[in-house]
């Protein structure tokens, strides 16, 4: 990983080269940059167990839903157009793609405020999805893999940049692939094969009954269809609305890598995230470990205990499958935050549309001058937002586990609606993007702070589909954008 940071830097000595590699990152690096980006440890140790103990095999469908709706209809979606637009209005992170594609600094400052807020807990939480794998497969503290897990991840980021960054999660992203498919192979095997699994599952008694045999957990929907539903809207829908997993759209080629991009990148959701969830299915044929401090299932214990029971060789892999996921998650996020708060706070440069003229110019010596500054702060804060999120780790305060929660409700919640219907719809206006930023963020904070009353994965899909009517009744309602402005926005697409 070192290797290919030291072989990467040449191309990290600018703002595009170290935040988007030159936008000239090919289909393969990132379909597996955008693929393991989206599915950390959180998804493979925590989501999988939760869910697959809730929903049995039916938690599949979460997985199904992350490769079409999370993966493929983003690519659809937003790839071609994200790519255009982005680069037309020289936009590169999405705090400064809604300042200038609806001409406000305000709202570039609060995306970037939102963004740092809520992409700060998420870092810290992707570092518990390895704690108990660590302590179960070598018997050491997971302090010290969380150390040198950061400073080894910290190292090829700041090195390399962005182009390390994808190049590391295609290495990642490959062992991924292999670990899933081997582990679900032993798991099924130690239970007598497939279709026994599946018999033993079918025979245990639904929560709070005590004759055997409902059957629920081996069916196609499971016992809660709705709240499966609500579960796979939040996980799926929210990649649209992410910045770290947006941006992976800013740097790609051209239009021919999308199209094969968004093949590789689905084949690889359906088989790592549908096999983490199908895996996590039979979570309930393993005994869970229960907290003595609330008395209740310790989740997070599921998926190791089916694991413990696996050769050593399997275990090696699992730990390597598992630390790939979160160092690759985690290179993105701190890119991501370190990015948008040097380009859309620290560094604020007040940018001319295409076709306009820029008021005054900086001959070439100092704009290179500034450039190089603007990556070695950047570089600073990678260390900066690394370290915090290792603090939070090591000593983590209930409220960033509620935070980190619905951090995924919060910022696809404010940005997800103003930013697709920003690249297709020049109706949108500047005030209906604010209403929507007060709409998720307010939503999902509010329901926090009562105690979530409305349980937060369901809010948090509340919040990303209310979103596109927040925006559209706002738009109809308040004052449209210079004609001109718009034209020249939407002329990439010509």
């Amino acid at each position: 990983m070192i290797g290919v940071g030291l072989y990467s830097r040449k191309q990290a000595r600018s703002v595009d080269g170290f935040v988007l590699g030159g936008r000239a990152v090919g289909p393969w690096l990132t379909a597996f940059a955008f693929g393991t980006s989206y599915f950390s440890a959180v998804v493979f140790v925590g989501y999988a167990g939760q869910f697959g103990w809730k929903y049995g095999l039916s938690s599949a469908w979460i997985g199904i839903g992350n490769a079409v709706i999370g993966s493929l209809l983003a690519w659809i979606i937003l790839g071609r157009r994200t790519k255009l637009m982005t680069q037309h209005i020289e936009s590169r992170t999405m705090p400064d793609f809604f300042g200038t594609r609806f001409q406000s600094q305000g709202l570039r400052v609060a995306a970037s405020i939102i963004a740092f807020v809520f992409l700060i807990p998420y870092t810290a939480g992707v570092y518990s999805g390895i704690s108990r794998l660590f302590e179960m497969g070598f018997d050491i503290p997971y302090e010290y893999c969380v150390v040198i897990m950061s400073i080894l991840t910290a190292v090829y980021v700041i090195l390399g940049g962005y182009k390390a960054t994808a190049m590391n999660d295609f290495i990642q992203g490959i062992i991924m692939l292999f670990g899933i498919v081997a582990v679900i192979l032993a798991v099924l095997s130690a239970q007598g094969g497939l279709t026994e699994a599946v018999s033993k599952l079918s025979t245990l008694p639904a929560d709070g009954a005590t004759e055997p045999g409902s059957g629920m957990f081996a069916t196609w929907f499971g016992p809660d269809p709705w709240g499966l539903l609500g579960v796979i809207i939040l996980t799926s829908l929210g990649t649209m609305g992410l910045p770290q997993m947006v941006g992976k759209f800013y740097s790609i080629t051209d239009e021919s890598a999308i199209k094969r991009g968004t093949v590789i990148s689905t084949i690889f959701a359906f088989i790592v995230a549908g096999g983490c969830y199908f895996l996590g299915g039979f979570g309930r044929l393993y005994d869970p470990v229960i907290n003595e401090a609330t008395g209740k299932i310790a989740y997070d214990s599921i998926v190791p205990a089916m694991l413990i029971t696996l050769p050593d060789v399997l275990i090696a892999l699992v730990v390597l499958l598992v630390l790939s996921a979160s160092m690759s998650t985690l290179a993105s996020l701190v890119l991501t935050s370190s990015s948008t708060m040097t380009l859309d706070l620290i560094y604020r440069d007040k940018k001319s549309l295409p076709g306009e003229v820029e008021e005054g110019t900086i001959d070439d010596l100092v704009a290179e001058r500034v450039e190089r500054r603007k990556v070695v702060v950047m570089r600073v804060l990678i260390m900066f937002f690394i370290a915090i999120s290792l603090l939070i780790a090591l000593n983590p305060p209930t409220f960033i586990a509620q935070l980190m929660g619905i951090s995924w409700g919060a910022l696809a919640g404010a940005f997800l609606a103003p930013f697709m219907l920003g690249l297709y719809w020049r109706g949108v206006t500047t005030a209906s993007v604010w209403g929507c930023f007060i709409w998720g963020v307010g939503l999902t904070v509010i329901n926090m702070l009562l105690g979530n009353p409305i349980n937060p994965i369901n809010c948090g899909a509340i919040a990303m589909v209310g979103g596109f009517p927040v925006v559209w009744l706002v738009s109809l309602l308040s004052p449209k954008l210079p004609g001109k402005v718009v034209s020249q926005i939407f002329e990439c697409y010509k």
